[in-house]
């Protein structure tokens, strides 16, 4: 495999899970830096790269344009066939973009899929699901459609909560009224039983709607005791990284950033006058790890003593972030039209998580 060489910023002390209290802090903390050249690239040569699923020692990688991309232990890469009922419309920040695998994917081959299409000249959002058949995808149920999409501000982000229930983040679309209207499915997010039914148990009687007042939320995240977050573009700077409980309003369009508002919840974390751009993320050890587009950094975001520290450096855009024993897996986004790629762009990361602990 090839390497790939990073500034990594390792973090020096252990933390607890205190995830209750919401408290602002935007400014990242210094901490010791340490150059790591033996950060390990999986793969090279995606193209718009965008969301991370695993298997044992097996990752597909959806990219925004309509592909799966295989990656084998040993670095064989495959373009799998995607067939769908309806056509992937690749506009702007719109295309194929969350993929989860199903927690029994391996005895049922099922895994899921949001991607962007059209009726007529109107642009939607779907989740379907999907069965890997003779090393292709082949769509075998359409599970929520008609949410509603445009070329910028999709959301996309799909994940299998520690209740076992769908969880999909949707932009507001462009149309930030609609974040504040409860009988639209865009600025929410979404939550669906497995088979596409509403969980009995949401907070709105017959909604998908989880939760409301989202701009762009692109990143979905749960600690080890359940606590769900959120990660979302903010407007202008202001990006914010959100606990999310269910039927609550997270302000947008009324509120952003530190603004309170009756009614309306405040982010654990903003970014000020700075612009992070957060995409994926994942929970660690008391840490949310949160992967940044405009910011081109990992930044983590320690739940207990309310600090934001650069991670990982001079990657370039950064769309997804998994871990999984003690290994962060990233995926770089310099292919999406606003990076500046370099030869071989766009990879898959691995970096050892051991070493900064």
């Amino acid at each position: 495999m090839k390497k790939i060489s990073l500034a990594f910023v390792l973090l020096l002390h252990a933390c607890g899970h205190s995830e209750t209290s919401p408290v602002i802090n935007n400014k990242e903390e210094s901490a010791p830096q340490y150059a790591l050249s033996d950060a390990e690239i999986l793969a090279s040569n995606l193209s718009i790269p965008w969301d991370i699923a695993k298997k044992e020692d097996t990752f597909y990688i959806s990219e925004r344009a309509g592909q799966i991309i295989q990656i084998q232990k040993n670095g064989q890469k495959t373009n799998m066939k995607l067939t769908l009922t309806k056509d992937i419309s690749h506009e702007g920040e719109g295309g194929l973009l969350g993929f989860e695998l199903d927690p029994q994917f391996q005895s049922n081959s099922l895994a899921y899929v949001y991607h962007t299409y059209k009726e007529g000249e109107t642009v939607y959002n779907r989740i379907v699901q999907v069965e890997m058949k003779n090393n292709e995808w082949v769509e075998t149920k359409e599970l929520l459609a008609s949410i509603p999409g445009g070329r910028i501000h999709n959301g996309g982000r799909l994940a299998i909560g520690p209740d076992q229930t769908l969880y999909a983040t949707a932009g507001d679309a462009g149309i930030k009224e609609n974040a504040q209207n409860l009988d639209s499915l865009s600025g929410k997010i979404l939550r669906l039983n497995l088979d596409g039914t509403i969980p009995n148990d949401n907070p709105f009687p017959q909604s998908y709607v989880y939760s409301w007042g989202h701009r762009n939320p692109q990143g979905l995240a749960w600690s080890d005791n359940g606590t769900m977050f959120a990660s979302e573009h903010g407007q202008t700077a202001h990006d914010e990284i959100n606990l999310i409980r269910p039927g609550k309003n997270y302000g947008w369009p009324i509120i952003e950033g530190d603004e309170k508002k009756a009614g309306m919840e405040t982010p654990l974390f903003h970014s000020g006058d700075e612009t992070w751009a957060p995409s994926g993320m994942a929970y660690d050890e008391g840490r949310l790890y949160v992967a940044t587009l405009a910011g081109q950094k990992l930044l983590t975001f320690d739940l207990e003593n309310r600090k934001v520290t650069s991670l990982v450096e001079e990657a370039g855009r950064l769309r997804d972030v998994m871990i999984e024993n003690n290994q962060l897996y990233l995926l770089t986004n310099n292919t999406d039209g606003r990076g500046t790629p370099k030869p071989d762009d766009d990879h898959l990361v691995k970096i050892d998580l051991s070493k900064s602990k």
